[in-house]
């Protein structure tokens, strides 16, 4: 987090939650003369705006007035877990013959055909 960022939750931050990856929200203390309350995010690790959950980011989106609670979450047996956005992490899918899973891939098994113009 950057000095201003820490300064300004410091000084004008409500801590409202937090969620399951460990990042932290806040509203803005004082309502202000018109509008809404300001609401921010702090990330813990790296910035990546996919590690919200949808549940938080309906609260930061004014979706929800109220944020959400442990309580109050319906959840499905088909629903998954929430994951963020892997692409470019260690975790990201690498499919059979890229080049960072060995770039070897299984011979071709005839089921292709190269197109060739007339």
């Amino acid at each position: 987090m950057s000095i201003g960022t820490a300064l300004y939750t410091w000084m004008n931050g409500k801590r409202v939650g937090e969620d399951t990856f460990g990042n932290t929200y806040y509203e803005h203390r004082r309502a202000p003369e018109r509008g809404r309350r300001r609401r921010w995010v702090v990330y813990k690790g790296i910035v990546e705006a996919s590690k919200v959950p949808p549940e938080w980011h309906s609260w930061l989106h004014y979706i929800d007035q109220d944020p959400p609670s442990g309580d109050d979450q319906q959840r499905f047996e088909w629903q998954k877990d929430h994951l963020p956005n892997l692409t470019g992490t260690q975790y990201a899918y690498r499919p059979p013959g890229h080049v960072l899973s060995g770039g070897k891939r299984d011979k071709a098994t005839g089921d292709y055909e190269a197109w060739t113009p007339s």
